[in-house]
């Protein structure tokens, strides 16, 4: 048997306290209640078990007796703290869960079915022998009270003001399917008087659901009646697909995308004709200091400012030529003329 064994088992048989306190000492240990008076310095041994362990966690002050019953009478408060600060009114803090999707009353905002408020739950009244509880809440969006009651009779919950249930029902004949019968009417069925007396009203359910039932077959036979047709377009349909998006990825990786583009459009022409894209403005001002420095102080007449213009013009395109040429150069398009290539003595003059 190892040490860990044998500790658990010294523990399990006995536990040793010292009282050193003058007075009343005291040990909780599950039911039992040891109480130890007027033992000062002696050391105690109290029967425990492991299942006074959580017992020990409660501290009892030293001015506590057992005639003062639990801790929470004795420090004047009850067991769900702020939950039942409103428990002289009959109300009490819960956690309400919305059962279905409402409509806030305050902002049209939506809450959706399972989202969980702070509410006050109240009893108001009852239907035979069950209570009905009133829920009171504020929306988290606008802070607008809701009010929920419990309603026994049909086994749901009813708002009584501060919200709108969202209605999510449809008519069975405008989406022309069946309305399944009700538990209740299921239970019936198997009633023989109940069938004989309601076979008139199903054979009239009949007559008006066939007509029904008859498009429908056709309008099903129409669509599923040639298998190979139906597979040939849907294989169509997909061919076209995989060769437009082939396409749109070739045309995105041309262009360094890693996304697909849309296919081209009018709208998209036009908006992108209709953008102009604006010019530098260092250049822009550059050029027309220089148009403004080349132009004479004088005035002249039509002719002499039009040679003016015109040489302005050409002025421009001379100084392009020479900003092109000298990027050249500086790239490395430079050629070294023959007379670099010859020698030159010590005396400056070049060999023959």
């Amino acid at each position: 048997m190892d040490i860990c064994s044998l500790n658990f088992i010294f523990f399990r048989l006995t536990t040793t306290t010292k009282v050193l306190k003058s007075g009343c000492g005291r040990r909780n240990s599950g039911s039992d209640t040891v109480a130890v008076a007027g033992c000062k310095g002696r050391s105690v041994t109290v029967a425990s078990s492991l299942a006074a362990a959580r017992a020990d966690n409660f501290y009892y002050p030293p001015e506590w007796t057992p005639n003062q019953g639990s801790l929470n009478k004795f420090h004047g408060q009850h067991a769900l703290r702020e939950r039942a600060r409103k428990i002289d009114q009959g109300i009490l803090i819960i956690r309400f869960e919305m059962p279905y999707n409402i409509w806030c009353g305050g902002c049209n905002s939506m809450i959706a079915k399972g989202v969980r408020f702070n509410a006050e739950k109240k009893q108001v009244g009852n239907y035979y022998s069950t209570k009905i509880w009133s829920f009171s809440m504020k929306s988290a969006c606008c802070k607008h009270e809701i009010v929920i009651q419990t309603d026994p009779k049909n086994c749901e919950y009813v708002i009584i003001s501060g919200a709108q249930k969202k209605t999510e029902d449809y008519d069975v004949e405008d989406a022309e399917t069946f309305a399944l019968p009700a538990d209740e009417e299921r239970g019936k069925l198997a009633d023989p008087f109940y069938r004989l007396e309601h076979q008139e009203e199903d054979l009239q359910k009949k007559k008006e659901a066939e007509p029904v039932l008859v498009r429908l077959q056709r309008v099903s036979d129409s669509r599923h009646s040639d298998d190979y047709a139906l597979n040939k377009a849907l294989r169509a349909q997909l061919r076209n697909q995989k060769k437009r998006v082939a396409e749109e990825e070739l045309t995105s990786r041309k262009k360094g995308l890693g996304i697909r583009l849309l296919p081209l459009s009018e709208e998209d022409t036009a908006t992108a004709a209709r953008v102009k894209f604006s010019s530098k403005f260092d250049r822009n001002r550059k050029e027309k200091r220089a148009l403004i420095n080349a132009t004479s102080i004088f005035p002249g007449s039509s002719g002499s400012s039009t040679s003016n213009a015109r040489r302005l013009e050409l002025e421009s395109k001379r100084r392009k030529i020479k900003t092109s040429s000298a990027s050249k150069l500086l790239v490395g398009g430079f050629k070294p003329s023959s007379w670099s290539a010859c020698p030159v003595s010590s005396g400056g003059h070049k060999r023959t």
